[in-house]
C-alpha cells in the first residue's frame, strides 16, 4: 500500500534551469519567485504551490 500523500517539496530536485543566472520567474498563483528562469513556457508555480497542486491531485479521491 502507498500513500501518496507523504513527503513535500523538500524532496523534490530543483530544476535544472535554476542554475542559469537568468531572473526567476513569478508563481501564477501567489506571485512569489519560482525555482524557474522567466524564459520557462508555460505556467509557472513557486515550490508552495507547486507541492499543493500536487496534494489536490493525488488525494482528491
Amino acid at each position: 500500500m502507498s500513500d501518496y500523500c507523504a513527503g513535500g517539496p523538500e524532496e523534490r530536485p530543483a530544476p535544472a534551469a535554476a542554475a542559469t543566472d537568468e531572473p526567476f520567474a513569478e508563481c501564477v498563483l501567489c506571485r512569489e519567485p519560482t525555482e524557474y528562469p522567466e524564459s520557462t513556457k508555460g505556467s509557472t508555480l513557486c515550490p508552495v504551490c507547486e507541492w499543493q497542486e500536487a496534494q489536490r491531485g493525488a488525494c482528491s479521491g
